[in-house]
């Protein structure tokens, strides 16, 4: 996640991000160059950086305009695995793994990816940073004894994934999701086609909507819980850097589903499968 080497990938160890990689992951969310718009619709831009066209590793950015959503509510939906529980259609299964520092930690997610492809799921790194009005929240995989690949998943790395949250009024903000996800394998065309054109603008809206009903949500779950905010309340057991190790893509098998068309009865809008990364 550094600036000099547009990813935590030129590091040899895992490393807790310091300042200059959060102001790299920000310079990245607002650069315009080398990215091309491939979406743009109702308050929703979407643009996608081709790195290697043949294996389907892109970087993709999202950006949206919230209104009648605080900086501050975004963030915290953002941060709060129960609530996510709720809205994100995608996940099979998300949970936290143990507290770094009183900004990082480390969790698991599990998400369902278009038919026909194998689910993915990814150990990461994530650590955030609130700025007055505005907040980052970044992550990048890493390796947990605890938790390696399964046999029922496939295990994507996470280069560089983030949100960027900009205050724009007291009620009022834009999101930027950046993701470099390396998905481990060969996927067809459509795959990236339908994330940048369909599914992670779908992913943004149905974010916004869980924004909206998220303080009435938060009244009636644990409302003063937020060690997102108030690191002392965190239940997360102690986690050392040295139980971790970088999870290097190549270590990982790719598998090869270039060849997969897409399922019939996933094509429609009604699909759920709402984003890759």
């Amino acid at each position: 996640m550094s600036g000099h080497d547009g990813g935590m990938s030129g590091r040899d160890s895992v490393q807790i991000p310091d300042d200059r990689d959060f102001g790299a992951f920000r310079a990245e969310c607002e650069s315009e160059r080398g990215w091309s718009l491939t979406y743009s619709k109702g308050g929703v831009g979407v643009w996608v950086q081709l790195l290697e066209p043949e294996r389907a590793l892109h970087k993709i950015k999202c950006r949206m305009e919230c209104r009648d959503v605080p900086a501050e509510t975004l963030y915290d939906v953002l941060h709060d695995i129960e609530y996510r529980k709720k809205w994100d259609t995608n996940v099979i299964e998300t949970f936290d793994i143990g507290r770094l520092t009183a900004n990082s930690d480390v969790g698991y997610y599990a998400w369902r990816c278009p038919k026909p492809l194998k689910n993915r799921d990814v150990v990461t790194l994530r650590s955030w940073l609130p700025m007055g009005s505005d907040y980052i929240i970044m992550n990048y995989s890493v390796k947990h004894p605890k938790y390696p690949p399964r046999k029922d998943m496939v295990r994507a790395v996470s280069i560089q994934t983030g949100y960027l949250i900009e205050g724009t009024g007291a009620k009022s903000c834009t999101i930027t999701y950046l993701a470099q996800v390396d998905p481990k394998g060969s996927l067809p065309k459509w795959v990236v086609n339908k994330s940048s054109q369909f599914l992670a603008p779908k992913a943004m809206k149905k974010m916004y909507k869980a924004c909206l009903k998220y303080p009435e949500w938060k009244q009636k779950h644990d409302p003063h819980f937020k060690p997102w905010l108030f690191p002392e309340q965190s239940r997360l057991p102690a986690l050392a850097l040295s139980e971790l190790s970088l999870q290097h893509a190549d270590s990982l098998e790719n598998i090869d589903e270039s060849s997969l068309a897409e399922s019939k009865e996933d094509r429609g809008e009604g699909s759920d499968e709402d984003s890759l990364t």
